[in-house]
C-alpha cells in the first residue's frame, strides 16, 4: 500500500475530471492561476504520461471524483497524495465559479485542482486498503450483484409461470429451490404436467430424492386447484416451454456462480487479518462479514471517529437548521455500499442479540418504521464495529456494557 504525504503550501495542485476513454487533466499554481490543461488517453501510456506530467509540474496533491480504478492506483504509485471529491459535491462545487450550471470536463478538472488548493484543510486524502480488502471488496459486491440478477430472473419467471402454468409459482416454498427447478425442466408447461398423477407425482419426487415436509398428495392437489395456464397447442405451447427452460438454465448458472463466489469469500475471509472481528459479530456469517468487512475496509485513519463512520455509511441522520425551523432527515449523501452492509447486518443481529433487539424495539415504539429503526441500530453498531476495528479486538458479548446491564435487569426482573 502506497503511504503518500500532504504536499507543502505553494506546490501546485492537479484535477482529473475521469472518463471511460480519455481524462481531462488540469494543473493550478498556488494563486490559482490554470498552469496547464491537457488530456491523456486511458492506456498504460497514457497513464504513464498523466502521472510524468503532475510530476514534472511538482503538483503533489490531485482531486478526483472516484477512488478506485487504474488512474488512482498510478496516483498513488507515483507518491501522489489522492483527494476523492464526490460527484454531488462537484455539482454544488461549480457554482463557485458561475451560475450557468454548463457541465464541461476540463472545466471540472479546473474546479477540482482549485477546491484541493483552496480547501485542503477540509479535505481528507484517500487511505487505500490492502490488496486483501480490494480483492474481498471486489468478490462480495460481485456477489451481490448476481443475487440481484438472480431475483430479478426469478420474479421474470414466476410472471411467465403464472400466465401460462400458475399451478407451478406456490408448488413448491421457493420458486428458484433446486426440487422446483428440477420440475419445470421435466414439466415445463401445463399439459406436460397433466400427465402427473398422485402416484406418478410421489415416484418423480422419491426419484429426485425430495425430502420436503409437503405429501405429495397436497403436492398433487395443488396443481389440480390452481388455474389452468394460457391455451394452446403444438407450437404455441412448445414457445411457452421454451420460454420457461431458458429462464430455469439462467436461474441455475446464476446459483452455481454465486456459490463459487461464495466459496471464494470464505476462502478469503479466513485468510484476512481482521476476519476475527467481523464474524464475532451477532449472526454475521461469512458472507455477510466478508462484506462488512470489505466495505468498511482496513484503512483506519479513514475513519477518525466512530461517527465519521456512521455518517459515511447514511446511518447519521441529516440535520439542516435555518433560523427557527431545524429539520432532521434521512442523509442521502452516503456510501450506499456501506450503508447496505451495516444495515442488512444490523437488521438481523436483532434475532442474535438482545441488546439489538431492545434498541429495536424501542425505535419502533416511537412510532419509527422498519427501515429507520434498522438506521438507529445500525448506527449504534458502527460505534461499537469502530472501538473493535480500530482496537483489533473481537467483539465480546460479556464486555458490552449495554448488553450486560440489559441482561442484569431483565435477571432482577425475572427473579
Amino acid at each position: 500500500m502506497s503511504v503518500t504525504h500532504p504536499a507543502p503550501p505553494g506546490r501546485p495542485t492537479g484535477g482529473i475530471d475521469w472518463a471511460t476513454d480519455d481524462h481531462a487533466i488540469s494543473i493550478v499554481a498556488a494563486d490559482g492561476d490554470q498552469l496547464e490543461r491537457f488530456a491523456s488517453t486511458h492506456d498504460a501510456a497514457g497513464l504513464r504520461a498523466l502521472v510524468g506530467r503532475l510530476l514534472a509540474a511538482g503538483v503533489g496533491e490531485v482531486g478526483i471524483e472516484r477512488p478506485d480504478g487504474p488512474v488512482v492506483d498510478a496516483l498513488l504509485q507515483a507518491g501522489l497524495t489522492v483527494i476523492v471529491i464526490p460527484p454531488g459535491q462537484l455539482k454544488n462545487l461549480r457554482s463557485r465559479y458561475g451560475s450557468a450550471g454548463n457541465k464541461d470536463d476540463r472545466f471540472d478538472a479546473y474546479v477540482l485542482a482549485d477546491t484541493v488548493r483552496t480547501d485542503r484543510r477540509r479535505l481528507r486524502p484517500l487511505l487505500a486498503d490492502t490488496h486483501a480488502t480490494s480483492a474481498l471488496r471486489s468478490v462480495t459486491r460481485a456477489r451481490k450483484d448476481l443475487v440481484g440478477h438472480r431475483v430479478a430472473v426469478a420474479n421474470q419467471l414466476r410472471a411467465h409461470l403464472q400466465v401460462v402454468f400458475p399451478g407451478a409459482v406456490g408448488l413448491f416454498a421457493d420458486l428458484d429451490s433446486q426440487v422446483s427447478l428440477r420440475f419445470l425442466e421435466r414439466f415445463p408447461s401445463q399439459d406436460k404436467a397433466d400427465w402427473l398423477s398422485p402416484k406418478r407425482l410421489t415416484a418423480w419426487l422419491g426419484a429426485e430424492g425430495y425430502s420436503g415436509r409437503t405429501d405429495p398428495a397436497v403436492l398433487h392437489a395443488r396443481l389440480a386447484d390452481a388455474p389452468r395456464g394460457a391455451a394452446g397447442e403444438g407450437e404455441h405451447t412448445a414457445a411457452h416451454a421454451s420460454v420457461t427452460l431458458a429462464l430455469v438454465a439462467v436461474l441455475r448458472t446464476l446459483t452455481v456462480q454465486i456459490e463459487g463466489l461464495a466459496a471464494r469469500i470464505a476462502e478469503q475471509l479466513t485468510l484476512h487479518p481482521d476476519q476475527a472481528i467481523f464474524t464475532s459479530l451477532p449472526r454475521s456469517g461469512r458472507v455477510r462479514a466478508a462484506r462488512l468487512l470489505a466495505e468498511i475496509g482496513d484503512a483506519r485513519g479513514r475513519f477518525p471517529t466512530p461517527e465519521s463512520l456512521a455518517c459515511l455509511a447514511g446511518v447519521a441522520p441529516s440535520t439542516r437548521q435555518s433560523g427557527k425551523l431545524r429539520a432532521v432527515t434521512f442523509r442521502w449523501g452516503a456510501d450506499k455500499q456501506l450503508r447496505e452492509a451495516l444495515c442488512d447486518f444490523a437488521g438481523d443481529s436483532r434475532h442474535a442479540n438482545p441488546w439489538a433487539a431492545d434498541l429495536y424495539r424501542r425505535a419502533r415504539a416511537r412510532g419509527h418504521d422498519h427501515a429507520h429503526a434498522v438506521r438507529i441500530l445500525a448506527r449504534a453498531w458502527a460505534h461499537i464495529i469502530w472501538r473493535c476495528w480500530q482496537d483489533n479486538t473481537p467483539y465480546d458479548p460479556t464486555q458490552h456494557g449495554a448488553l450486560q446491564a440489559l441482561l442484569n435487569r431483565d435477571q432482577q426482573t425475572a427473579a
